[in-house]
């Protein structure tokens, strides 16, 4: 298969992946954001959505108050931010239009109907409800997984799909517990250091206030009902990042991200991949060799920081090995 065909299989997926997990990010914060809080809060916690996708200083280039409506419309509609939904569904497409010949035309057309609603939805952006437009990318993007999975043949075609998509969720997966892990940490800090927002969170039932949080973040993975069926008890941080890093089951951890990345790699082994199976090899055995309280033990952020840079290492020798350099492309 052509490097660039290759190429544009993986970015297709990896761009759905993206945008999905935009919406997820947004939706959760949109939802939180909501409830009553300390104004210091909620605008740290709508930076942080910046801050994680390193757009900071792109969107105080085009904005001057960082807020709610600011944040949507630049994480949503924004053409010059690549990240956007609008953005990421756009390049989708484009890579789907140039391989048509590589797959279904079921998958073609999801991809199409997607842009062609989107356009539709773009028209009326100022009358959109934030909630319903995410919950709509969400179901898109779980059409085109749907279709990709029932109507591609099990080739090099859909191994780079797979890989694109695996790659990507790991990397939002990662980033989404960080990011809500730090504002309850944020959250802790005003609570003991501002009276005011102390009233504000205790005033609303501090424990029923931490709950949301955390509710919040596992229906931003699909993994609320999950939790309820293994746990059966209290929301509670570790039990949380206990499920999303270490569970097998669970089809965004960490760990299950990275287990199904392994045989796919194997299935296109060439004189490049040696590497990128031993990069995967070493990230599968620390995580199948640590549990939750050593995790804890050294600090979530730290453990999702190491992470994050051995999941993109991987990701960029990958795309060293079989698609285009990003110098050439």
């Amino acid at each position: 298969m052509l490097s660039r065909t290759a190429d544009c299989l993986y970015w297709m997926a990896r761009y759905t992946e993206r945008a999905e997990n935009t919406a997820r990010m947004l939706d959760v914060n949109h939802q939180t954001s909501l409830l009553p809080q300390p104004a210091e809060f909620l605008e740290q916690s709508w930076k942080k959505l910046l801050t994680i996708s390193k757009l900071e200083e792109a969107f105080m280039a085009q904005y001057e108050l960082i807020n709610r409506e600011n944040i949507l419309d630049f994480m949503i509609y924004e053409t010059n931010n690549p990240s956007s939904i609008v953005s990421c569904l756009f390049a989708a497409r484009e890579n789907a239009r140039v391989i048509r010949g590589k797959i279904t035309s079921e998958v073609w057309e999801t991809q199409n109907t997607t842009w062609l609603e989107l356009q539709r939805i773009l028209e009326a952006r100022h009358q959109a409800d934030p909630s319903r437009l995410l919950e709509w990318v969400k179901h898109r993007c779980h059409l085109f997984r749907g279709v990709m999975h029932g109507t591609m043949l099990k080739n090099e075609a859909f191994y780079f799909m797979n890989i694109g998509t695996l790659l990507e969720r790991a990397d939002n997966t990662a980033r989404i517990l960080q990011t809500k892990y730090e504002d309850q940490a944020t959250l802790k800090v005003l609570r003991t250091d501002d009276k005011t927002a102390k009233e504000i969170v205790d005033g609303t039932d501090g424990d029923f206030f931490d709950f949301y949080h955390w509710a919040a973040l596992l229906r931003s993975v699909s993994a609320f009902e999950i939790y309820r069926q293994i746990y059966s008890d209290q929301v509670t941080p570790k039990q949380v990042a206990q499920l999303l890093i270490f569970n097998k089951q669970m089809p965004r951890s960490l760990v299950c991200c990275v287990n199904e990345l392994i045989p796919l790699i194997s299935e296109m082994k060439n004189s490049q991949s040696k590497e990128i199976e031993r990069l995967l090899g070493k990230l599968k055995a620390s995580l199948d060799y640590s549990d939750i309280d050593e995790v804890f033990s050294q600090g979530l952020e730290e453990f999702i920081d190491e992470f994050l840079e051995r999941i993109n290492h991987i990701a960029d020798e990958f795309s060293n090995a079989y698609l285009i350099p990003l110098a050439v492309a």
